[in-house]
């Protein structure tokens, strides 16, 4: 979806020099959900919940949900 493709291409333009070994695993996890699923975290329409509700997926998807300077997010 390219909603989500957006998110994560500027995810790694930003943080690709400090991710962490946890941070992988993490966004690993977020990666393995389904395209509507993953929107919907992106967008603050859910929350992460049961396997997903830890602090390294909150982490990382805080990165993931944090626009550029004066952008709106997709």
């Amino acid at each position: 979806m390219l909603e989500n493709d957006l998110f994560i291409e500027r995810f790694f333009d930003r943080h690709v020099s400090q991710l962490t070994a946890r941070h992988a695993a993490a966004l690993e996890q977020l990666m393995d959900l389904s395209d509507n699923d993953l929107l919907e975290l992106l967008l603050r329409r859910k929350e992460p919940e049961d396997a997903l509700n830890s602090p390294d997926v909150r982490e990382v998807l805080e990165m993931l949900r944090t626009p550029l300077p004066n952008t709106v997010a997709p």
